[in-house]
């Protein structure tokens, strides 16, 4: 099966050799997605709250450039740097996400690239008309 990249100027960057996405048939797998503003490629700054609705606007732009949206999320993961934030993080999830809600898993880790306190990775499906 082959598979395609997806790369977005509205998504940060990756900071390392990875791709934002990979789409193979009709499926889209992101990768980790920081709480990082794509304009200044900075972490936000501000509460959980501000960090995770950048989080999930990521998320949405790199599903948009592969031809899907937040409502085709069929799995995510959520890593938190503390768990204790997950009832922050689970309301503004809850503002991206409708149901039939994609399954989920969160976590408590000990440490996430750039020092950040969240980051989430998704798999979504694609309409049949932009499978490769």
């Amino acid at each position: 099966m082959s598979k395609r990249n997806i790369k977005t100027d509205k998504a940060p960057a990756a900071i390392g050799p990875y791709s934002q996405g990979v789409v193979t048939g009709n499926l889209l797998f992101t990768s980790g997605q920081l709480p990082i503003d794509p304009v200044t490629g900075n972490l936000v700054n501000g509460s959980i709250e501000d960090k995770a609705h950048m989080v999930f606007k990521n998320l949405s732009v790199i599903a948009q450039a592969a031809g899907t949206s937040l409502d085709n999320a069929v799995k995510t993961t959520v890593f938190l740097a503390d768990i204790t934030h997950f009832k922050a993080v689970n309301a503004v999830y809850a503002q991206y996400f409708k149901e039939p809600f994609p399954a989920r898993s969160a976590f408590q880790v000990g440490a996430l690239p750039l020092g950040a306190d969240m980051e989430v990775e998704a798999i979504f499906q694609i309409n049949h008309g932009n499978t490769l």
